[in-house]
């Protein structure tokens, strides 16, 4: 995600935005959340944003008032916008496991391919204890969706179409594992391994066969 700040953003040093400004703020989002993402909500100061953006801290608090304000308006204006595809794929697909299994990983991957900021983000600030972004994200952005998507898996185990060893709700954990910590841990595997960027189709693919087919494959006489 570049953050090669407007040019108005970089003749402007102080004082109120003029009207063509008006992306401004959004530009400050996107800044927000890239550094958020490499640096955690805690490490990263409204100066260290302005600097990024090259604006005065001054703007941040013209916009945004301070930081809370500033964590509260990128949980409304991008981490609920980037999810809801998610919710609307998944509202609008049939609840027996590999339809809703295929929903969530390309969702998902969706969700990845648009704000590549977000896996990261979502380590250091759900993931891990004590992550400034825990609580709004079960409130806000996903409210029930792991629960719904549990007790789908549950009723479809009761009627036989989930094998009776899979917990319901570890499986949702399995779901969001296999598609946000690959792309959270990209530079390391690309470092690793001595590749390229992470395909998010490959990914999806990857996935969609793990768990429709196993490690063991499909040989003809079994399809």
């Amino acid at each position: 995600m570049s953050n090669t700040p407007t040019t108005q953003a970089r003749g402007r040093r102080a004082g109120r935005p003029a009207g063509d400004d008006a992306d401004l703020r959004n530009q400050l989002l996107d800044t927000a959340a890239s550094l958020f993402a490499r640096n955690g909500i805690a490490g990263t100061s409204l100066r260290a944003i302005a600097d990024a953006a090259e604006v005065t801290p001054a703007m941040l608090h013209y916009y945004f008032g301070g930081k809370a304000a500033l964590v509260d308006a990128l949980i409304d204006e991008r981490l609920k916008p980037a999810v809801q595809p998610l919710h609307t794929r998944l509202a609008s697909t049939e609840t027996t496991p590999p339809a809703l299994i295929e929903a969530f990983v390309r969702g998902m991957a969706e969700v990845i391919g648009s704000h590549a900021w977000l896996p990261a983000l979502w380590v250091r600030e759900v993931v891990c204890e004590g992550g400034a972004l825990r609580p709004a994200v079960f409130e806000r952005v996903v409210p029930q969706l792991p629960q719904i998507m549990a007790e789908h898996f549950r009723r479809a185990q009761n009627a036989g179409q989930l094998a009776p060893g899979i917990d319901p709700q570890l499986l949702v954990v399995s779901l969001v594992g296999l598609t946000m910590f690959p792309a959270a841990g990209e530079p390391i595997w690309r470092q690793v391994f001595d590749t390229g960027a992470m395909s998010v189709d490959g990914l999806v693919r990857h996935v969609l066969s793990l768990l429709g087919q196993g490690i063991r494959g499909v040989s003809g006489d079994e399809r």
